[in-house]
């Protein structure tokens, strides 16, 4: 990351998270990242960088990254929302451009609704907003019964986080996971996987009721679906776009700072 970033520690209600912040005295609206699960804030490393004429954050989310002290163990996706706004708080920003990954961007969309002001346009990108069925479940739990075998357990993730065309263009993806991975231990995997997947809630009416200007991206491969009522774009990837195809993303992002 930027040698001039700067690493901070926020107590929030879930604990201690680690921020990383690039200051930028412009008085352009500052940009805020949030990844996904399994990742840190090194997901967003290139957008990161390229952005020169703002302050940018990036978040490690709870039990990831540097994120790791004192962390509750049984937060929910509306204690990130409020996670998300206490960040913005105690970095004294009223208001924010939000940049989400997944579970990023469910956080986001949660945190834009419950404070709209605080946010003046928001990107979602590869966010899941539909509740686990049955069937998701139990192939989590069966996932779960695997994970002993951390290696394989690995291995399938990458499976279903990258599109094959993208692991057969630049193998070196699933290095990109199994770095972050490798620190999270069995059981927050499971936390994490509770909170995120199995637990989250049907969001599609936080979707129809949002007040912020927001554009989606998805990958053609990816297993979330297409986003309603929301100008979504599609490439071509699985469900790590920031990372398989940087360049849409960036534009995506570029767009979103043009309304600023």
């Amino acid at each position: 990351m930027n040698a001039t970033a700067q690493k901070t520690e926020i107590i929030t209600n879930i604990g201690k998270i680690s921020v990383h912040i690039k200051e930028n005295t412009s008085g352009k609206l500052p940009l805020i990242f949030l990844h996904g699960i399994y990742f840190d804030h090194h997901l967003w490393n290139k957008q990161f960088e390229e952005i020169k004429d703002r302050t940018v954050i990036s978040v490690d989310m709870p039990f990831h990254g540097d994120s790791r002290k004192n962390i509750r163990p049984d937060w929910t996706l509306n204690d990130c929302a409020d996670m998300l706004v206490e960040i913005l708080d105690s970095l004294q920003i009223s208001r924010a451009i939000a940049i989400g990954h997944s579970w990023g961007s469910m956080t986001i969309l949660r945190a834009a609704n419950k404070q709209p002001e605080r946010f003046e346009s928001i990107g979602l990108c590869n966010m899941s907003f539909l509740a686990a069925t049955k069937k998701q479940k139990a192939t989590i739990s069966l996932q779960h019964s695997m994970i002993v075998f951390r290696d394989f357990y690995t291995n399938q993730s990458v499976k279903a986080m990258f599109g094959k065309t993208s692991l057969k263009e630049n193998p070196s993806l699933t290095n990109q996971l199994r770095r972050p991975m490798s620190i999270l231990s069995n059981r927050q995997i499971k936390q994490i996987d509770k909170a995120v997947i199995i637990n989250a809630d049907d969001t599609s009416y936080l979707i129809e009721t949002l007040k912020v200007k927001a554009i989606a991206l998805k990958g053609e491969d990816d297993f979330v679906p297409t986003p309603p009522h929301i100008e979504t774009i599609i490439v071509k990837s699985g469900h790590v776009s920031p990372l398989e195809r940087p360049l849409e993303v960036s534009n995506l992002i570029s767009r979103l700072l043009e309304q600023d």
